[in-house]
């Protein structure tokens, strides 16, 4: 097949009237200045969007956790009960409807982080990896590809009290039932099995050493500095930072990627600076999280990604141009990042993090992700091409190819009605 793209994304920026040609999945040449030729697709052609961060079960939330104004308390009460209600073949429907949201919104790649794994009451299914199998058949029938981050959840504070309710079904009762369970699900043929530490809440310091060695090789995520009691309960019962005790205990690995990051001090910034850091503006700003030091974060040499974690929105380029305009309303500054740089964090970088080192970037060689986004919209008509990760949002996506497959034509999936499967899902 071939392509034809009035502007397309290649090599950080804007080129005008690209050939794109696509075999076996693959683009086998990439070539600006060429005259039209092939199918011609709409708009601005980006490479396919990485949600290095999703928690599936929490899209059920949206909307509703906003009783006595939003509080913590508010949202936790509603995703313990759903978390609570969800079985193989419930959260299987539910999750390929959020993947079909996703694939409506650009998104050709999903890292989830999953620990959703056991019955309510904590008794595996049949299946110990019945809900991971969920979620990537899930993900197959939506057509993205999944990195499955199967997540150690053990205990319910960083002093390691037990689990209790509904947080019982997150937890294998150790490291080593962690393991057993994890290599099983390895053995899942064409699908990306990486790791998860839910958190120095969640996850014991005894032990935590064996895993990182363990998961040594594969992407590994965790949820850092999130809030500050976080870190304040770290500094009471070990004396140090989450991301000081991560690093004594060898977890900081080339695929390791802190997730969240909020609340760094310097010595923090400096731990982080060789890491992947996965940034979700729209869920920190739902939870009154706080904003994270992007542009010190960027500085110190980590690199950068973007989720959309609960799923408050699917919209990437709303999390993309977040990372910037909150960078800006904490510093009353304008231009800490380049749209260059937003776009990469958004394709290239979160798609490695996910263990993809052949997808983001549309280049002879890599996989055939493509993602084309009006620009005659009412947000976009008359936008500069290259700054409209500034204007376009989710709605704006026409077409998604994903490993060279049209899964989005004309705004519409390919496969299901969408909107359709996520009412039914959610009722």
């Amino acid at each position: 097949m071939s392509y034809f793209a009035e502007y397309a994304w290649v090599d950080g920026a804007v080129a005008r009237d690209v050939r794109i040609d696509v075999a076996g999945g693959r683009f086998t040449a990439v070539t600006p200045g060429s005259a039209p030729a092939g199918t011609r697709l709409p708009g601005l052609v980006l490479p396919g969007l990485a949600n290095a961060h999703s928690h599936a079960f929490h899209r059920a939330l949206r909307g509703r956790t906003h009783g006595d104004r939003g509080s913590f308390w508010t949202w936790r009460e509603l995703m313990y009960a759903v978390a609570g209600r969800l079985d193989p073949d419930s959260y299987f429907a539910l999750a390929r409807a959020i993947y079909g949201e996703m694939a409506l919104a650009g998104i050709t790649c999903v890292g989830e982080f999953h620990y959703l794994h056991h019955g309510p009451d904590g008794t595996p299914y049949a299946d110990p990896n019945a809900m991971g199998h969920a979620l990537i058949a899930a993900a197959r029938d939506a057509g993205i590809r999944i990195t499955l981050l199967d997540t150690v959840y053990l205990t319910s504070g960083v002093d390691g009290k037990p689990l209790e309710g509904v947080q019982r079904r997150f937890g294998d009762g150790d490291y080593d039932g962690w393991a057993a369970r994890h290599n099983e699900l390895r053995a899942t043929a064409g699908v990306r099995i990486g790791a998860a530490l839910h958190s120095v809440r969640a996850a014991p310091v005894p032990g935590m050493a064996t895993f990182a060695q363990r998961t040594d090789g594969l992407p590994v995520h965790v949820h850092l500095s999130e809030q500050r009691a976080e870190n304040e309960q770290c500094r009471q019962v070990h004396g140090c930072s989450p991301a000081e005790l991560l690093d004594s205990l060898g977890v900081w690995r080339p695929l390791t990627t802190a997730v969240h990051a909020t609340h760094l001090s310097p010595p923090d910034l400096a731990i982080l600076g060789g890491q992947y850091v996965c940034l979700c503006p729209t869920t920190e700003r739902d939870l009154a999280d706080g904003i994270g030091p992007a542009r010190a974060l960027a500085g110190a040499g980590a690199r950068l990604t973007l989720g959309s974690d609960s799923h408050a929105v699917i919209d990437l380029f709303e999390e993309a141009r977040g990372v910037e305009l909150d960078e800006r309303l904490a510093t009353e500054r304008r231009g800490h990042f380049a749209a260059a740089e937003l776009v990469a964090a958004a394709t290239v970088t979160g798609h490695a993090s996910l263990g993809w080192d052949d997808a983001g970037s549309i280049a002879a060689g890599n996989r055939a992700d493509l993602v084309a986004v009006a620009l005659d919209s009412v947000r976009t008509a008359g936008v500069d091409p290259a700054g409209a990760i500034f204007a376009a949002t989710a709605a704006d996506v026409t077409h998604v190819l994903a490993d060279g497959r049209l899964i989005v034509d004309g705004g519409r999936h390919t496969a299901f009605d969408v909107p359709a499967a996520l009412r039914a899902a959610l009722a």
